[in-house]
């Protein structure tokens, strides 16, 4: 059997500046994911650790150390003196960016679960080593990444909630990961970052287009063009709505008394 994936390559060209992503059923009748790159592709797991391997027994390192941790805690009743050396620390963030390129392809197939599911892990990585590295350079080094997870994890969460038809559901998410991204510059100390972040650029673009889909409150509305036309003194037109006001109040009180 060739080893060569030329075919496979010429098939599917790269495209520059483009992320492209696939799923495809692997000889053992299991879907794998491929995400294509200019010297060729990474094909992943759908589930697990990306490479399928288990690495000491667990899911990923990630879990393994993490199932130290609680082993620690139940041991001494504190996370005080659980450390992480420097091995560890880059093991953990090559294993973090296996998961950066399947949520990648993840996204790219609209399969916002799975992108959830492995930006919220590598957030947990970034918490373990932040919080236990022994050395400082290792607790700082991922933080750098941190706006750019918390906006992947924040666009997926909105994409589904708005494709489950609910956009205040999905504004309110933009929001939450928009006051995480302030918060993250806020504890160190660089405020003026946030005007700046291109991920926070994002978000709020996107938070704008949901916020046009959201029908506009009726009584909201009523009462802005109610307060216009009596400051333009056309009072036949504020009488008129403001009856309509009234009966758009008087039918919610019913329907929240309703049965």
């Amino acid at each position: 059997m060739s080893l060569d994936i030329s075919r496979i390559l010429k098939d599917w060209p790269y495209e520059p500046g483009r992320i492209t992503a696939r799923r495809i059923a692997g000889d053992d009748g299991r879907d794998r994911i491929q995400l294509r790159l200019d010297l060729g592709l990474y094909q992943m797991e759908t589930t697990g650790r990306p490479d399928g391997k288990r690495p000491r027994g667990q899911e990923s390192l990630l879990a393994y150390y993490e199932l130290k941790l609680r082993k620690h805690v139940e041991q001494t009743g504190t996370e005080d003196g659980f450390e992480l050396d420097e091995r560890a620390c880059e093991l953990l963030r090559n294993e973090a960016m296996m998961y950066y390129h399947r949520y990648l392809a993840e996204f790219i197939l609209e399969d916002y679960n799975a992108v959830l599911r492995d930006t919220t892990r590598n957030l947990r990585v970034m918490d373990l080593c932040s919080r236990h590295a022994k050395e400082e350079s290792d607790r700082y080094v991922l933080e750098q990444y941190r706006p750019y997870v918390i906006m992947m994890c924040t666009r997926a969460r909105a994409l589904k909630a708005f494709g489950q038809n609910r956009p205040k559901a999905a504004l309110s998410a933009l929001r939450r990961g928009i006051e995480g991204i302030t918060d993250f510059h806020r504890r160190f100390g660089q405020d003026q970052a946030t005007e700046e972040s291109s991920e926070v650029a994002i978000l709020r673009a996107m938070a704008k287009e949901v916020e046009s889909r959201i029908p506009e409150d009726p009584v909201r509305r009523l009462k802005r063009d109610l307060a216009k036309a009596v400051e333009e003194e056309r009072y036949e037109d504020a009488a008129s709505i403001r009856d309509q006001l009234r009966h758009v109040t008087d039918r919610s009180s019913g329907d929240e008394q309703a049965p």
